[in-house]
Formats: structure tokens, C-alpha cells, sequence
């Protein structure tokens, strides 16, 4: 990934409000969002077929989890970081280790989660 060049970053979350904030602060930081995604369905999708960069996943989407999407960026490398409103302890344990903001996210807690993807991205 060349230097200024914008970061596509996946966006999966269901709550209409979380989404288009979440989205405005990626937006800010110079990043094109992919999404956002509602469901498990549309992000599975978006997951295996978009050049991205990094994702943000909600971890429940109107009751489903995310893990199958997580499964998916993971096999591709992506890097991700959950976002919950139950912080680290409602994560599954075989993903202990990533990244989870907790709702409501923090401008810094967003830009030091990018940053981490921005440092992946230069690195492939």
C-alpha cells in the first residue's frame, strides 16, 4: 500500500447511530469504509470479496455473532478489531489477543486501533 493512500476499512455494525459514527470517524482519519455491513450475510460477503485494508466488527449483530466473519478475515490476514459493549470479557477465546473497543468508542481508541492496521497494510 503506497504512503496516503486510504485505508479500506470494513465496517460491520447493525445500530444505525453506532454505524454512521463509526464511519464519520474512520471518514476523518482518511479512510474509505467498506460497508457498513448489517449483518453476518452482507459482511461474510464484503469480507471475501473486497480489497480491505482492516475491518471493525460488532461483535452481536441483532443476535448472530460475528465470529464467522472474523474466521474469514483472519484466513485472509486482515486484521480486525472488535467492538462490544461488553468489552474484552464477551469475546470468544480463541480470539483472545485481538483488539476489542468497548461502545462507546473514543477518537484515540479508534486511531490507535488504525494505526495497527496502517502499520499491518505497510508491512504486506
Amino acid at each position: 500500500m503506497s504512503e496516503g493512500q486510504a485505508l479500506r476499512i470494513l465496517l460491520v455494525e447493525d445500530e444505525a447511530v453506532i454505524a454512521i459514527m463509526i464511519e464519520d470517524m474512520l471518514t476523518d482519519l482518511g479512510c474509505e469504509v467498506v460497508g457498513p455491513a448489517a449483518s453476518v450475510a452482507e459482511a461474510s460477503r464484503l469480507a471475501q470479496t473486497e480489497p480491505l485494508a482492516g475491518a471493525f466488527l460488532d461483535v452481536n449483530l441483532g443476535g448472530a455473532s460475528i465470529y464467522p466473519v472474523a474466521d474469514l478475515l483472519a484466513a485472509r490476514q486482515i486484521p480486525f478489531v472488535f467492538v462490544s459493549g461488553y468489552g474484552a470479557g464477551g469475546i470468544d477465546p480463541r480470539f483472545v489477543g485481538r483488539p476489542v473497543l468497548s461502545k462507546p468508542i473514543l477518537d484515540a481508541d479508534l486511531e490507535r486501533a488504525l494505526d495497527g492496521m496502517r502499520a499491518s497494510a505497510n508491512r504486506g
